[in-house]
């Protein structure tokens, strides 16, 4: 299974707990369209709010509807220049191999 995560960072102004209300209410949306269970399966996703960021896993058509529905959302309710959204290198998470 092939990773494709986004990582998402919110301005200063814009409060977190709102933030958390539309990734939920995308979630729910996702659920909507392709079901409880395979979106619990196939849309991994995380919110930091002391980070003011968030990572959704887009590598499945589950998880890609996700992060449409919450860019669109986060997009209509706060604007474009409140947040960013960037591709997360898969690089980025691969663990690190102990030194010997």
């Amino acid at each position: 299974m092939t990773q494709e995560l986004y990582r998402y960072t919110f301005e200063e102004d814009v409060p977190i707990e709102e933030v958390e209300a539309s990734l939920l209410l995308a979630v729910m949306a996702t659920e909507s369209l392709h079901g409880e269970a395979q979106t619990r399966l196939d849309a991994a996703h995380y919110l930091d709010p002391t980070k003011r960021a968030c990572v959704v896993d887009a590598g499945t058509p589950v998880g890609r509807d996700l992060n449409r529905l919450f860019t669109g959302f986060m997009g209509r309710e706060f604007g474009p220049d409140a947040f960013t959204v960037e591709r997360i290198a898969n690089h980025e998470h691969q663990p690190q191999e102990a030194a010997a």
